[in-house]
């Protein structure tokens, strides 16, 4: 059957075809015949025996002209519109930014940073980009940290390969870096600051406001920076405003766009420091809510490890999707016991930077996690690290903040066991799954 498809019909008198059709023999005359051409509806046999391809279906029948015209338009008016939104957006941004002030980065000469690390490197840099007459002071313990950022402009521990402004200049000494600052950024660790505010006190002017880095809850007495710093200073006026939001060091530092929240009961003083800071690479939302801004700030360090373990454990991205999200309900459960606002959970404070934290792995908390899931000893993790994993110190206190506002947080429960050395994390994970199935909250 395949040969009689392929081959041409010969005959005795056949003389040598053509491989594709036939010619005219002596005795008989032939129309010639395309033997690969199929019909439509015919089959193509393939080499071995019924093996066939089916035909191309037949295109759709073409658009008439009308419908042609009508699906252009359609086209041309959806284009429209959507340029003509974003055309709105850009008069919009450019009349508030005409008018816009910049009158408190024009009138600050002097600004302190109180911490040598990472973040209150970055954020150093970043003022000091801001204007090359501001002097930035950098208040720092470690001497070598000292001499390196003065002598070669480079932080030596933290960013060796980051050059920092000139008008970057650090210092050991408190009074020298305090005196005649107009602004003041706290980098500290929560869980060192009070002893050191109070041995800075003396230095600080009453009306200077203090600009909080530090996330996290104090392990024993469970207070917030916006506790802490006033009763450090011994001035509960002290004007003060925490920046938080998804933002990495290392991606500050090299001028990545990033996104970031000021918040302060002060509306004014939110503003200035909106001011102060914000500039192509950096935009600064504000808010009233300081609760908010600093619960979220210091529990998603919590369900950051939390995110590690998981990940640590190899257990998948569905067990992610699942753990995160309900760590997110137990923040919000927490938060707004406390008086946070709902909309500052699902902001740059809260969504915004629990994203950044249980998903990238420039996270210290997700490290530890990871660590912890893949069988390390806390100990061993934390004695390797040269920067502080606040989530760590963090879990034990927002346990005793949930029995105080009678709130249940299996997911950060669980990870301040873990910390704690009273659960292994592949117990924990078969605990949580055999909880009550309940309705979603």
């Amino acid at each position: 059957m395949a040969a009689s498809m392929l081959e041409p019909p010969f005959s005795a008198n056949y003389s040598s075809p053509s491989l594709f059709t036939t010619t005219t023999t002596t005795h008989h005359s032939f129309k010639p015949i395309n033997y690969f051409r199929p019909s439509p509806t015919t089959s193509i046999c393939l080499c071995a025996a019924g093996e066939t391809i089916d035909p191309a279906p037949s295109p759709p029948p073409p658009e008439t002209s009308q419908e042609h015209s009508v699906a252009l338009e359609r086209s041309r008016d959806r284009r429209k519109v959507v340029r003509v939104a974003w055309e709105k957006l850009v008069r919009w941004s450019r009349s508030l930014r005409s008018k816009a002030k910049t009158d408190v980065l024009e009138r600050t000469n002097k600004v302190v940073v109180l911490g040598g690390g990472s973040f209150g490197t970055a954020m150093a840099a970043h003022v000091a980009d801001q204007k090359a007459q501001l002097e930035v002071n950098m208040l720092v313990r470690d001497p070598e940290v000292c001499q390196s950022i003065n002598e070669n402009h480079f932080n030596c521990k933290y960013f060796p390969a980051h050059q920092l402004p000139e008008n970057v200049i650090a210092t050991t000494d408190a009074k020298a870096a305090l005196q005649g600052a107009d602004f003041c950024f706290h980098a500290v660790p929560v869980q060192f600051s009070a002893s050191f505010l109070e041995g800075v006190a003396e230095f600080v002017d009453p009306g200077m406001p203090f600009i909080s880095l530090s996330k996290g809850l104090e392990l024993n007495t469970f207070r917030m920076m916006s506790q802490i710093i006033p009763r450090g200073l011994k001035n509960p006026r002290q004007p003060y405003v925490v920046l938080s939001g998804p933002s990495f060091a290392l991606e500050l530092m090299n001028k990545l766009p990033t996104a970031m929240v000021v918040a302060s009961k002060d509306k004014k003083m939110a503003n200035a420091v909106q001011q102060l800071l914000a500039s192509r690479s950096l935009r600064i939302n504000t808010s009233s809510d300081v609760t908010g801004v600093e619960i979220a700030g210091a529990l998603k360090n919590v369900l950051a490890i939390a995110a590690g373990i998981v990940e640590g454990l190899n257990l998948g991205n569905n067990s992610m999707a699942a753990l995160v999200s309900q760590g997110c309900s137990e923040i919000r459960w927490l938060a707004t016991k406390m008086g946070a606002k709902s909309t500052t959970l699902t902001g740059l404070s809260g969504t915004g930077d629990i994203m950044l934290t249980c998903f990238v792995n420039l996270s210290r908390n997700r490290t530890v996690g990871v660590r912890l899931g893949s069988g390390e000893r806390l100990d061993d993790i934390l004695s390797s690290m040269n920067q502080v994993a606040e989530g760590v110190s963090t879990a034990g206190a927002v346990i005793a903040l949930a029995q105080k506002y009678k709130v249940k947080m299996p997911v950060l429960t669980a990870v301040a066991r873990i910390v704690d050395n009273e659960l292994t994390p592949t117990k924990a994970v078969f605990e949580l799954m055999n909880l009550p199935q309940v309705e979603e909250v």
